[in-house]
């Protein structure tokens, strides 16, 4: 009986040193995949941030930088104005005439409507 029990105790103990390596293991393969996740991320930022630099010498090299962009706006936009108001100098008088004859040059005259109900009503009496 005797013998049955140190061989219980020796399995036992055998299991409970099996139970620890796993559990060293687990701990183990736990670091090793939180390691593996900041290493994936450094590398992620570091890809990112090589891209961005990238785009950023893509943009400057085709499209100009944020200043020369706001740059050709604005001179665009200030031509644009220099045109409306030489071509508002050019026909201002010439739009004051024309607004002044239509206000002031009255020619009174029936409503198209009205001149076709007369002419309907016209051709109805002479029908009649």
């Amino acid at each position: 009986m005797a013998s049955q029990t140190a061989g219980i105790q020796q399995l036992l103990a055998a299991e409970k040193r099996a139970a620890e390596k796993i559990n060293e293991a687990r701990k183990r393969k736990a670091q090793r995949l939180r390691q593996a996740k900041q290493e994936a991320q450094a590398e992620i930022e570091k890809y990112r941030l090589e891209r961005e630099r990238q785009f950023k010498e893509y943009e400057q090299q085709y499209l100009g930088t944020k200043e020369d962009i706001e740059t050709s706006i604005r001179r665009e936009t200030e031509n644009t104005l220099t045109e409306m108001e030489r071509t508002v100098s050019a026909n201002k008088q010439q739009v004051i005439v024309r607004l002044l004859q239509l206000v002031c040059d009255i020619h009174p005259e029936l409503h198209h409507n009205l001149q076709l109900k007369k002419q309907i009503d016209e051709g109805e009496k002479n029908s009649n």
